[in-house]
């Protein structure tokens, strides 16, 4: 089984689940010639002597059994072809020499000498399946397990009066991230529909384990904003020349999942069976890739957020609310000269969030709000650079093998204003410094080690963790 990796180098654009040459074949193409490529170097030879063997003769005593015999491989060839399955996973390991009590940001003293702990983990584990039916249509759908996906069972206890117990055996989740449906008019012109990401942030556009260095994704974009970020919508997109465009149309975030820690990264969201749509949002992006090994992008986010909830908004003390969230992003990557460096600046606002504070802790014990002081404006910035030291051998950059030794720092605030004099937690702004080492011993296998720590306000106890990891991405079909 051929697997081809999923990544950068190739100028391959991520486009949902799927991924689109962007140069002047297709991916389709590219498989195709492959394929033609490897059965010429390696079978040629031997198929020569199969069709001598066999083909000839029965073609000359049965001629409708050898048209019957090509259109049924050329079918399959062409069924092949337009197959696509790949996927991304990771498997990671942390020790973090610090306390996880809930209570360590209320009474940090007593916990300053806590032991630590450690963790195991599947972040990720994702199967993408798309096919092209032709005439410019497509489909793509992504399945994600999270944290080893999710399980549950109903046991027949025993010993405890022969009683039925249900039992939750693992707690991750298994998520329909995406599934969409699009028509290709042109290169510059594409429409979509369905469950896309939104491509807001650098995370949520490139969000495989080879595309950041960290173990785990990049710790500020994901706690301020969802991540993964889909919804259902409506989008356009294209690329022209090294100018890539797309903008979306999807439901608003739901305020009453917003909470102190992690801003509106939860808003996204939804507890029932559909997704609330009482009011509506807008996101864009653009990428430019004029300069050589660069990649410039800013994208943006707009919507209304108060009045998309289950809960009465229709109250006259509600009138004139809208919970309106505003996002700005910027994010770049270059790449050269053994160098490989990543970054991204976030800035968000929150309208009405001391109303929304309020109506939040407010609401029932059982509606599943965080029930929290929101903070109006949001931030987060990052930067990660690498060098690949095998670059300076021949032999290894031949072989395709890279080990990059890298640094990363981010600074991130989920409560870094708050609105109408609320007090915000000190402990939601911090700083991280990270340093590590990615090697790829395949360009689809990423071995990733790391030392981080988290650098909080002095009252609080900072937090050194060490994590392994080792990830993959790529195509199969």
């Amino acid at each position: 089984m051929v697997v081809f990796q999923v990544d950068e180098e190739e100028k391959i654009t991520r486009i949902g689940g799927l991924r689109a040459l962007t140069g002047a074949r297709n991916f389709a193409t590219y498989f195709h010639s492959l394929q033609r490529i490897i059965m010429t170097r390696h079978f040629a030879f031997a198929a020569m002597l199969s069709l001598s063997a066999a083909c000839i003769p029965m073609a000359s005593a049965h001629p409708e059994v050898a048209d019957t015999t090509a259109l049924s491989s050329k079918v399959k060839n062409t069924w092949k072809s337009r197959l696509h399955v790949g996927g991304y996973g990771e498997v990671a390991m942390t020790r973090n020499f610090y306390s996880d009590s809930y209570l360590r940001y209320i009474t940090p003293d007593q916990y300053r000498d806590a032991p630590s702990h450690g963790r195991f983990d599947i972040p990720h584990a994702v199967i993408f399946i798309g096919y092209d039916f032709g005439k410019g249509w497509s489909m793509s759908t992504e399945i994600e397990f999270e944290h080893g996906g999710t399980e549950s069972a109903v046991e027949f206890e025993n010993e405890e009066g022969g009683e039925y117990e249900s039992e939750v055996e693992r707690g991750g989740e298994v998520a329909l991230e995406q599934f969409w449906i699009q028509k290709s008019f042109m290169p510059q012109l594409n429409v979509r529909a369905g469950m896309m990401v939104v491509p807001v942030g650098q995370t949520n556009s490139h969000h495989m384990p080879t595309e950041f260095f960290g173990v785990y994704r990049p710790e500020g974009e994901n706690t301020i904003m969802p991540c993964t970020w889909h919804e259902i919508g409506i989008s356009l997109w294209g690329k022209a020349g090294a100018w890539r465009y797309e903008v979306m149309f999807m439901p608003g975030l739901d305020s009453e999942r917003f909470g102190s820690q992690g801003w509106i990264h939860d808003g996204s969201a939804s507890p029932y069976e559909y997704k609330i749509a009482n009011v509506y949002a807008g996101a864009f992006r653009v990428d430019n890739t004029s300069v050589k090994g660069l990649r410039l992008s800013l994208a943006g986010y707009v919507g209304n957020s108060f009045r998309n909830t289950m809960a009465p908004t229709s109250s006259e003390k509600n009138n004139g609310v809208h919970g309106t969230v505003t996002i700005g992003t910027f994010d770049f990557r270059y790449e050269g000269y053994g160098f490989l460096a990543r970054g991204h600046f976030d800035y968000g606002h929150l309208s009405d969030a001391k109303h929304i504070s309020s109506f939040n802790m407010n609401m029932s014990s059982k509606s599943p709000s965080k029930k929290q002081k929101v903070a109006s404006d949001a931030i987060s910035t990052g930067v990660e650079a690498g060098y690949d030291f095998f670059s300076l051998s021949p032999k290894l950059r031949a072989a395709n093998q890279r080990l990059y030794l890298f640094g990363r720092y981010d600074y991130y605030d989920s409560m870094y204003k708050m609105q109408g004099g609320d007090l915000d937690y000190d402990w939601c702004g911090r700083q991280r410094v990270a340093v590590g080492l990615n090697y790829y011993p395949i360009p689809q296998i990423v071995i990733k080690g790391e030392y981080a720590v988290g650098l909080l306000d002095r009252k609080y106890n900072n937090e050194p963790s060490v994590s392994l990891g080792v990830a993959y991405s790529g195509w199969f079909l």
